[in-house]
């Protein structure tokens, strides 16, 4: 009889639970004798992951909201080791969520479990010093980006660039028209989606900001129509109610859990940083980034933050293709200029840079995932 293999995997969003689901099933289909346990969101729980608790709880962004939660986290991290130290899986796999997760797998390679790192911590733009950290912690990461692998190859620790699962998952043309048929919304006029973040924090701070923009625009383009995805009921509930609020003379559609079909379906989009930025690149769709942090988040950041570009797109680039606005450029006057020149411009040479970015990254990750964790089984 085959001994049964146990994978532990814990991811601390939404982009990690699509990341680790993608690499359940990749595994599964390698092995039939395959556990997983951890903590995930419902797209690994769908494949077979038990969570320990819920990912949710995890799901904290941004240094004074940290504060807010670390006795809860410091409590979950504890019992999290000693619940996978008595487990004894084969492999664990830290996605993303750095500064939970390292400290797990450090925990863990100590007691002789490998740790992987799937998704590189931003070492290349801020606290490089934790390259030494991440060494002890670690066996091998995981890269989503072509320039993080050379970085750790300076560093001497071992790394594969696995390309970015988005990559794959969304095909390289997307049609407007038949994300406007699926939606189920009129299929003439431009739309501009909104989207202002999936925490409740972030819709809080960046949905009054959007909401005035799009005041602005509509005034300038009266034929400018508005659809606003959410991840939730909830969150769709708390922007309705900053709608009412802050542009109540605005119709805005809010389509719940699609996201990726609502920015295909639309024109332009507005939206804060993070994943989102490279899920518009890969559905090719102009885009003006934006983000405001919690004013003592900000102040820290600021002081150890040193790459050049703080959104993907940029980055991926090495120089800057979309505009980005942080902090007090993050205006409603900045943010309307730019979205009224995406506006008023063709678009045709940035389509063919995110064409060329999307086909850099879209090497089949999970597989290449796969490939590695099988390399420690």
């Amino acid at each position: 009889m085959t001994k049964s293999i146990k994978v532990a995997l814990v991811a601390g969003e939404h982009s990690g639970d699509l990341l680790g689901a993608g690499l359940i099933k990749a595994l599964k289909q390698r092995h039939t004798n395959i556990e997983f346990i951890g903590v995930g969101g419902p797209l690994m729980q769908e494949q077979g992951l038990k969570s320990f608790f819920p990912m949710d709880d995890l799901a904290v962004m941004g240094i004074a909201e940290v504060l807010k939660q670390l006795p809860k986290l410091l409590k979950h991290r504890k019992q999290l080791v000693q619940y996978l130290i008595d487990e004894q899986p084969d492999v664990m796999v830290g996605i993303d969520a750095p500064d939970f997760n390292l400290t797990v797998e450090k925990r863990l390679k100590k007691a002789g479990i490998p740790a992987i790192h799937y998704v590189s911590p931003s070492v290349w733009a801020w606290r490089e010093n934790r390259i030494k950290g991440i060494r002890q912690s670690v066996d091998h990461v995981l890269c989503l980006l072509p320039f993080e692998k050379e970085f750790y190859d300076k560093h001497q620790l071992p790394a594969t660039f696995v390309g970015h699962p988005l990559a794959d998952d969304i095909p390289l043309e997307w049609s407007k028209n038949d994300a406007r048929k699926e939606l189920n919304i009129e299929p003439h006029g431009k739309y501009l989606a909104i989207l202002p973040g999936s925490r409740s924090g972030e819709i809080e701070r960046m949905a009054p900001l959007f909401l005035n923009v799009a005041k602005r625009l509509f005034a300038k383009f009266p034929e400018l129509k508005f659809v606003a995805p959410m991840i939730s009921e909830q969150r769709a509930e708390q922007f309705n109610h900053l709608v009412k609020q802050h542009a109540p003379e605005l119709t805005i559609n809010t389509p719940i859990g699609n996201s990726r079909l609502t920015m295909a379906a639309s024109d332009y989009l507005l939206l804060t940083s993070g994943t989102v930025a490279l899920e518009a690149l890969l559905i090719k769709r102009p885009m003006v980034v934006a983000y405001r942090f919690h004013w003592l988040s900000y102040q820290i950041i600021k002081r150890l933050f040193h790459a050049p570009f703080f959104s993907l797109p940029n980055l991926l680039a090495g120089r800057k293709i979309v505009p980005e606005l942080a902090q007090a450029q993050a205006s409603e006057n900045n943010i309307e200029q730019e979205l009224s020149v995406l506006i008023e411009s063709d678009n045709h040479a940035l389509l063919e840079q995110f064409t060329q970015i999307h086909q850099q990254l879209k090497v089949t990750a999970s597989e290449k995932a796969a490939d590695v964790v099988d390399s420690f089984l």
